[in-house]
């Protein structure tokens, strides 16, 4: 089990970015949250089995549809199992 916490740049604000974030995460099992950031970017912390969250990572980079991904900064931090679920989160 691992744990990442992403920053993703570009434009990724009122494009579903975190709607569609969460419905990836749901369907393979990684749990943690995602929200907007004051600057434009996401922000996601994501926990789960190694290969399903490298999977919602490689989807972070190319994001929903409309989204214009930049760049995904993607800081591995030490796995705590604290979340049960995966939600979008408001600042």
């Amino acid at each position: 089990m691992v744990r990442a916490r992403l920053l993703i740049y570009g434009l990724v604000q009122g494009v579903f970015f975190r709607a569609t974030m969460k419905e990836v995460a749901d369907s393979l099992g990684v749990k943690g949250w995602v929200r907007n950031l004051p600057d434009g970017r996401v922000e996601a912390v994501l926990e789960g089995p190694e290969d399903k969250v490298n999977d919602v990572i490689k989807w972070a980079h190319k994001g929903p549809r409309m989204a214009r991904v930049e760049r995904v900064e993607v800081i591995w931090e030490p796995y705590k199992g604290e979340f049960k679920s995966f939600s979008i989160r408001y600042y």
